[in-house]
């Protein structure tokens, strides 16, 4: 009897040695891997912005600071870009994973068969932002009265390359405008020194230039001809997708509540920016959030980031109508419709 209560008692002793030996080197446990969610490594990326540390880009340092990303397991190396030139390149070259760019100018480069290794996940502005620019005292009030003047554009932007399809559809020969392509960070000195008659440049920089020019500023969109346009969006490439689609979805679903969170609070997304870039003022920051506001929501109710196929169908057909591509160019080759859809 004592002998077999011995045997009971030293196999308990075994079972909890052995119990608490897996327990501490982790066999037959989790090692942190996909079985054990708490302890499972926290992804790095890098992101790039579309254009500097600016009102438009604000979300990405949002959705850091409120801890989207991290809530999402995953840690971020904001960046800024200085358009899509940059941006691809540092996409292609593998200096990051994930990027924000205007989407029609990228969809140019594709066309053109220059850049062809992303994809979109998501958009950030539904509608393109690009637009003429001048100041009242120059009587130009419609696309028409640009005929026998100057515009300065950013030297190979989207602007530039759009031009004659915006004017044509406008009802104004392209070829009675001057197009002088200089730097971007140019533009506005040109403006307010009236160096040149009107700008092609980004609806949110309405503020800087009548802060620059201190006149009143006047706006024509090239929305308002060619309406299917995307503006910026985020994208990533085709191997990452391939590889991590769970990693994809979850930077795209902070990224996107830290852009539903910025325009919602103009105030504090704008306070964000200005602690990374204290030069940024808080005023500039949040007077760019609120111009961009109304294009950041799709029509429909579909979520914040929705690409609508049949719209970037239409973008593609639009370039091609234009001569800036040629055919064969499929909405699957620069959009992953999968990360955002309808609910």
């Amino acid at each position: 009897m004592l002998e077999a209560w011995m045997i009971r008692r030293t196999r308990a002793v075994v079972a909890m040695l052995l119990a608490t030996a897996l327990a501490v080197t982790g066999c037959g446990g989790s090692d942190g891997g996909d079985d054990d969610p708490a302890g499972k490594e926290t992804d790095k990326v890098a992101y790039i912005t579309a254009f500097g540390a600016v009102g438009r880009d604000a979300f990405a340092w949002v959705a850091k600071e409120k801890g989207y990303f991290a809530e999402a397991g995953i840690e971020v190396d904001i960046r800024e870009g200085a358009g899509n030139q940059q941006n691809l390149t540092a996409l292609k070259a593998g200096q990051v994973q994930f990027a924000a760019l205007d989407f029609t100018g990228a969809v140019i480069q594709a066309g053109k068969g220059e850049f062809t290794d992303w994809r979109a996940v998501a958009a950030v502005h539904q509608q393109t932002l690009i637009s003429v620019m001048t100041t009242a005292d120059t009587n130009i009030t419609t696309p028409k009265d640009l005929q026998g003047k100057t515009m300065a554009t950013g030297a190979g932007s989207v602007t530039e390359l759009l031009f004659p399809a915006y004017a044509k559809l406008a009802g104004l020969d392209p070829a009675t405008v001057k197009i002088e392509g200089v730097q971007a960070t140019a533009l506005n000195g040109l403006m307010a020194g009236r160096k040149v008659d009107a700008l092609g440049t980004f609806l949110l920089s309405r503020g800087a230039l009548q802060t620059a020019a201190k006149k009143e500023v006047v706006v024509l969109p090239y929305s308002d001809y060619l309406k299917d346009l995307f503006g910026n969006a985020i994208i990533t490439t085709p191997a990452l997708i391939e590889k991590d689609p769970d990693l994809v979805r979850r930077f795209t679903t902070a990224a996107l509540k830290g852009l539903a969170y910025s325009i919602e609070h103009p105030d504090e997304a704008a306070t964000i920016l200005n602690r990374v870039k204290p030069t940024y003022t808080v005023a500039a920051g949040k007077s760019e959030i609120e111009v961009m506001t109304p294009h950041v929501r799709p029509a429909g109710g579909a979520p914040i980031g929705f690409m609508d196929e049949s719209r970037v169908a239409s973008t593609i057909a639009v370039l091609q109508s234009a001569g800036l591509i040629g055919p064969g160019l499929d909405a699957s080759q620069v959009v992953d419709f999968s990360f955002v859809q309808k609910p």
